[in-house]
């Protein structure tokens, strides 16, 4: 077996509960023509993504390209979308022209003997600078470019003004230890008050140590180094927050997601939570009780003089190495990823983009006027905006990141509710399995 199926077989089993959506479609690169097609004639793609803003880019698209046909194939989730794209691969057919991926989850389709998805370098000389350092890092792997960046999830707070003023909290949080002494103001309100929940969410944390400078993962190629129990950032970020737990000062017993945690947000007794640029119409769905308390503002900082910041989420479009309409499934990426139309339809339809001239565009700083009421009438792209320029380019994602986002509970979630254990020492553990598994899959890991 080579090392890029085993790769698969492991990272399916890993989630071989999701439900896989193989079955929707073949690829069309079952198609008479070649490997990268010309896309002249008629072509049907098959789409495989989430993001409910592409359905109108995919008609926009047609219209403009009537001889291309989208087959969109809706995976419901980004986890479903991976587990999926493993079936596809290890079955050796129903592999999609084009398909949505995280950014943490293109290194383990690139990586390997061979990548599964198409290298599109040779056509985006240019593209960094219309990008942001954040989205257009996390497709160039091993002097290769695997997609284009499609949205982007800058970490933000999001809190409740009314109870940061009911609390005597007059100013945001700026730095770490004011959001710390802004923390034991708000518990004082009463027991069932904090200024954040959490319970060993991985993303806030990755993008917490981004932020911070760590450098938890290295690689290139297939040799890996991890490093959680040395990084002296990962030391700092974390014995901040075991501060926190130790003090009760953080609700761990609310899951992110709950329904408990959407009405915590809501009635303001989960004062404030770290999500990425497109928490806002989540805000507005699952918390409406919010309406006109809420504000976001930028992410505290270790040192407000040299403010940075990390990604939480956003996503790209990759054309499949299996394709054989790739230069038809470049076009699609291209016009729905690079060109002004493309994104604006997105934009408008909420998401939040990749591009440096969108977050400048005028509109998409204004927001819409129902997610501005939820946000007291706030310039809350603006915001958004900011926090997007201030993420730094150096950070690297775990080849098997799919394998990371299931155990990591296992092994650093315990810290925040067994007293026996820190933050610390998950992460020590959650390494050591780290290496090992990769170890057992053909890659060559070691510690840092």
């Amino acid at each position: 077996m080579s090392f890029s199926m085993k790769k698969s077989v492991a990272l399916i089993g890993a989630a071989a509960m999701l439900v896989s959506v193989a079955a929707c479609g073949e690829s069309s690169s079952s198609s008479s023509q070649g490997s990268a097609g010309d896309a002249s004639g008629d072509v049907t793609l098959n789409l495989w993504a989430w993001e409910p803003t592409l359905k109108p880019v995919i008609e926009a698209f047609q219209k403009k390209y009537p001889n291309i046909k989208i087959d969109f194939n809706n995976t419901g989730k980004a986890d479903t979308t991976v587990t999926s794209l493993n079936n596809a691969i290890q079955a050796g057919s129903g592999i999609p022209d084009v398909v949505q991926l995280e950014y943490m989850t293109i290194p383990q389709f690139v990586i390997g003997e061979q990548s599964q998805l198409a290298n599109i370098k040779d056509k985006t000389s240019g593209f960094d600078s219309f990008y942001t350092p954040g989205t257009w890092n996390s497709v160039n792997i091993n002097d290769g470019v695997y997609a284009l960046p499609m949205d982007s999830g800058p970490q933000a707070m999001f809190y409740n003004k009314a109870t940061f003023d009911k609390a005597g909290i007059t100013e945001v949080p700026k730095t770490w230890d004011e959001y710390y002494e802004a923390a034991k103001k708000i518990h004082a309100l009463g027991p069932n008050y904090y200024i954040t929940a959490d319970t060993g969410d991985i993303k806030v944390m990755t993008a917490f140590l981004w932020q911070a400078g760590a450098k938890p993962y290295e690689s290139k190629g297939e040799n890996v180094t991890i490093n959680f129990k040395s990084d002296p950032e990962v030391k700092t970020v974390a014995e901040y927050w075991q501060k926190l737990i130790d003090e009760d000062l953080i609700n761990t017993k609310v899951a992110t997601w709950a329904d408990e945690w959407n009405r915590g947000i809501g009635d303001g007794t989960i004062a404030s939570i770290f999500e990425g640029a497109w928490m806002p119409a989540n805000l507005v769905s699952n918390s409406a009780a919010a309406k006109g308390n809420m504000r976001v503002a930028l992410q505290p900082n270790w040192d407000a003089s040299k403010p940075s910041n990390g990604e939480n989420g956003g996503s790209a479009l990759a054309v499949t190495a299996a394709s054989k309409n790739q230069d038809a499934a470049y076009k699609f990426i291209e016009f729905a990823n690079h060109s002004k139309e493309g994104i604006k339809i997105r934009t408008d339809g909420g998401a939040f983009p990749a591009d440096k001239d969108t977050l400048k565009d005028a509109d998409f700083l204004k927001g819409s006027d129902e997610v501005r009421a939820y946000f007291g009438d706030q310039d809350y792209n603006q915001v958004l905006a900011e926090a997007a320029n201030q993420v730094t380019s150096s950070f690297q994602f775990l080849p098997y990141a799919g394998q990371a986002n299931t155990i990591y509970g296992d092994y650093v979630g315990k810290a925040y509710t067994d007293k026996s254990t820190t933050l610390m020492k998950g992460l020590s553990a959650f390494q050591d399995a780290l290496v090992k598994y990769g170890n057992d899959q053909g890659f060559t890991v070691k510690e840092g």
